[in-house]
């Protein structure tokens, strides 16, 4: 089973912004990169994570202006992180019980990448399709 920090090797770098920048420029960084969230850094410290759904519950269905507001507004304070060295498994079911889709990765206090849902449940039928393929190998001979 592979660790977070297997996944997060595998991808490009962090997208981050940070809190006193306008939710405009994140929507920006956002669709440039096609992710559906950033993390927010003030420095080199997690200060919160934007979110598409943050976005449309917090600006978009209370009328507000994303040129106005601040990411600090509206970002989730509250982060739920894992570390490096937490299996795939691990990371997939604290998304489930915290009801999470992006975790930031931590290493010392700082983050060193991001998981989505997505990337959890590419790697999860990857191994379940290289287990089938190894049972079906091992039936034949």
């Amino acid at each position: 089973m592979k660790t977070a920090r297997q996944l997060i090797e595998q991808k490009p770098g962090i997208v981050s912004i940070g809190p006193e920048e306008s939710v405009f420029a994140a929507l920006e960084r956002m669709a440039e990169y096609d992710i559906g969230a950033l993390v927010v850094l003030d420095g080199q410290a997690l200060a919160g994570m934007l979110s598409e759904r943050d976005y449309a519950r917090k600006v978009i269905l209370l009328g507000r202006s994303s040129r106005d507001m601040r990411v600090s507004e509206i970002m989730t304070h509250r982060v739920v992180c894992v570390g490096p060295d937490q299996t795939v498994d691990e990371c997939m079911a604290l998304m489930t019980e915290k009801r999470c889709r992006h975790l930031p990765v931590l290493e010392a206090n700082r983050v060193i990448g991001v998981l989505s849902i997505g990337d959890l449940v590419k790697e999860t039928i990857s191994d379940q399709q290289f287990q089938i393929a190894q049972l079906e190998s091992y039936i034949m001979t």
